[in-house]
Parts: structure tokens; sequence; C-alpha cells
């Protein structure tokens, strides 16, 4: 009885280990691929051992002790998990605030006495990041001739695309069966290129309070009378986003703002279609907070860098969103993946962060509500040095992983409870490394 429970065990590790092996191989991970090979060898030589060597009752105790650390592996407890976030009292943020909005400021300086007035604050650094390269500029340390202005085309045709994101609606609001158009508007997201959707019920501090992103608009208020915001997910190629924090990353980065662009554009259009109000908010054209709504419609949670993390792929996502008069049922649902659990042990975003913006302590508050948030002027200092929005923290990120069986299997296993976390985190750092080497120079290839 024993020798076939050694050979099933054997077998199960040695499943597991082949299947890394040829995963991280797939992924082009060769310190995985000799690791996991080095471990499937010596698991061979252990159940030999322990089938051969050892006497009946050690044999009996190693057996009981695959069998505990299997059934831990399966059970599902999180006692220490943080509350819901108290959202009763948030502060309404202004995206003028914003880094990417006070950036653009030397543009329209009409408006630089007027903000500086009231955040003097922000006046000394936002100088001195004002006197770095913009992007594009050869001087940044990613700049290659030939593919900046890849990105820089995607970011015009962006902004050329502004005015596909509202329009006119149908002059007759047609009777809507709300269980068949959300289907629709699921499937459709799917077809366009999305990987996933959330309904959520919009709120006063899902909106920004005032625009700033562009001059022609700066200080102007948002339209909060909305009722409903549909929430799209786009994946990022993981392998584009290992090259981090390189130009690589700016170009997957454009390709998928574009890509969430043209999702959100057809989606508002078609709810219009049926006689609804529905606006698209896409990269440089918001007025609603992606993140918030993307974690509130239940798809994922807020990870320590600040970011929307989903389920399957992690921080390796770009958002949109639709915000519509339509009234649609929310997605939210009490399935819980408990990433934010690992965030909190893991903190290998902070430590490979270039620029130190993350933190590595507890969920701080700010606004009036507890949440992750990062030093976002260290952050984009390093962004326009590089010529690259950086991506360090998204690629070392152990979320960030191709959707293959094996890192579903672990992704499953991290869900379960915080044993399985710290096991987890440490095979990670294990076979992938605790600390990445940050490139000097562009990939041969960076597309």
């Amino acid at each position: 009885m024993l020798h076939w429970l050694n050979i099933l065990c054997c077998l199960g590790i040695s499943g597991f280990l082949l299947l890394l092996a040829f995963s991280s191989y797939q992924e082009k991970e060769f310190r995985a691929v000799k690791i996991s090979l080095g471990m499937l060898a010596g698991n061979l030589i252990f159940w030999h051992l322990v089938d051969h060597a050892l006497p009946w009752g050690l044999n009996a105790l190693i057996l009981l002790f695959v069998a505990a650390f299997t059934g831990i592996s399966l059970a599902r407890f999180f006692p220490k998990s943080q509350p819901p976030r108290d959202m009763s009292r948030a502060e309404i943020f202004d995206e003028r605030d914003q880094m990417f909005s006070r950036n653009n400021l030397p543009s329209h300086p009409q408006d630089m006495e007027e903000f500086y007035g009231r955040h003097p604050e922000f006046e000394s650094i936002d100088r001195q990041i004002h006197n770095k390269p913009d992007f594009g500029s050869p001087e940044q340390t990613f700049h290659d001739d030939y593919a900046v202005p890849l990105y820089e085309a995607a970011f015009e045709y962006l902004h050329q695309t502004i005015p596909a994101s509202d329009g006119e609606l149908s002059p007759r609001k047609e009777n809507i069966n709300i269980e068949k158009i959300t289907q629709t508007l699921k499937a459709m997201v799917r077809y366009y290129g999305g990987c996933d959707m959330g309904i959520v019920k919009l709120e006063p501090y899902h909106f920004y309070s005032h625009k700033g992103r562009h001059a022609q608009d700066w200080g102007k208020e948002t339209d909060p009378t909305y009722k409903t915001a549909v929430v799209i997910v786009t994946a990022m190629d993981p392998a584009m986003l290992k090259k981090a924090p390189t130009g690589s990353i700016i170009q997957e980065s454009a390709r998928h703002y574009v890509e969430a662009a043209k999702i959100s554009n057809i989606l508002a259009g078609y709810l219009r279609k049926f006689g609804y109000r529905a606006r698209a908010h896409n990269d440089a054209n918001y007025e609603t907070l992606c993140v918030p709504l993307a974690v509130e419609s239940g798809m994922g949670e807020l990870g320590r860098m600040g970011i929307f993390m989903h389920p399957v792929h992690g921080p390796c996502v770009r958002l949109a969103v639709v915000t519509t008069d339509m009234e649609l049922p929310s997605t939210v649902s009490s399935q819980e993946n408990h990433m934010a659990e690992f965030c909190r042990i893991c903190k290998k975003c902070a430590d490979n962060c270039p620029s130190k913006s993350i933190c590595r302590g507890g969920e701080p508050s700010s606004r009036n509500f507890r949440h992750w948030s990062i030093d976002q002027e260290k952050c984009f200092s390093y962004w326009k040095t590089i010529g690259s929005d950086c991506g360090m923290c998204i690629a070392v990120c152990p979320y960030t992983k191709p959707d293959t069986p094996i890192h579903r299997l672990v992704r499953f296993y991290i869900s379960r409870n915080p044993v399985n976390q710290r096991i987890a985190l440490w095979m990670d750092d294990l076979f992938y490394g605790r600390i990445h080497r940050i490139s000097g120079k562009n990939p041969e290839r960076i597309f």
C-alpha cells in the first residue's frame, strides 16, 4: 500500500514540476526551467529513497505530512481579511491635481498661476518635472528614432477619437430587455478584444470634480448625472511587460489604450442607438476614475501599486469606462480572490520600483478612505527621465503571468489561505527572482 502511495505522490509532484518547466520554457523564463528540472530530479531521488531506504514508520509519517499539507492547501480561510472600504465620506478628486494634468500646465500658462495659487505645495516639484525632457526627446534613456513615432502616432489617434466618446441619441428610447442587453454587452466586449467587463452603480466619488487634462476643458465641471458604469478590461501581453522599463512598455500601453478606446467608443455608440445617453471614458478623456469602478464592479481588487488587479491577468491590464443612463444590474459578486492579502505580504513591486514610489507599509488612508496609492511625483518624474511609462511594478508582480494551466493552478492555490500565499511568494522569488535587473537600453526587438 505504501509503495503505491509513494508512486502516486512522486508522480503528482513530478507532473507539477514538468508542467512548470514546460510552461517556463515557453515563456523564456530559463531560470525557472533550470530550477524546476533540478527539483524534478531531486523529487525522483527523494521518493526512490523513501520507497526503498526508509523504515515503514518514517515512510508513513512522510505520507501523512503530504496528506496534511494537501488538506491545508485546499482549505479556504482568511481570518484577518480587511473589512470593505468605507466610501461614505470619500472626497471627490479633482483631475487638475493629477500629475498628467499638472505636467501639461506649461502648454497653457494662463492657468498655472491660478493653480499654484491654490496648490503652492505642488509648485517646486512640478517645476523640476517640467524641466525634464518631454516624451519623445532623444535625451531620454529609452529613446528610439523609429519606435518613438509609433506611440506618438497612437496617442495622436486617441486624441482624434475624443469626439467619438459622445454623440447624438436615437430620437426614440427603445423598450429593452435588460438581461438580453447585458449579455450582448459582455459578448460585444469580448468580440472586439476585451478580456472582461463589469457593471456598477455610479456614486458621486466615481467622478472627477473638474476636468484638467486638456487646456480647452481645464476647470470645467464633469457631468455626474449618469446612473451606471460599464467597465472594460483589455489584457496586455506579459512578454512585452517583462521588458520593463524599456520603450517596449510605452508601446504596449499605447496599443491597449487604443484597444480600450475602440471598444468603449463603440459600446457607448451602441447604447445611444437605444435612446440612452452614454459617454466613453478612455485615455486622456476621462471624467471618471477607472480603478475604483473596476474594483467595485467585482472584477478584481486594488493592488499595492495603486492600480487594478484582475484575478487572471493581475495588473497587466488597461481600463476604459462607459457611463450611461441605462440602469444595468451590477456585477458585484461575493467571490473573493484575496489578491489584496497577497499584496500585503508580497511587496515585490515596492522593492523593484526604480523611483521608490510604492510604499512598503500598511495600506494608507487619503481622501477620507483607505486605499493603496503611489507617490505620483516620483513615479512620473522617472517616466520623463527614461521616456517610457516604466511598468516595473507590473512586470515583477507574481500575477503578471500568461493565462496557462500552471498559472491558473497557482492563482487558485493563492486564493485559498495565507499559508499558501507565503509558500507561493517564496516559490515565485525562487523561480523568477526577487529583484529584477533594470536594463540600460532597449531590447534589440522592441515589439
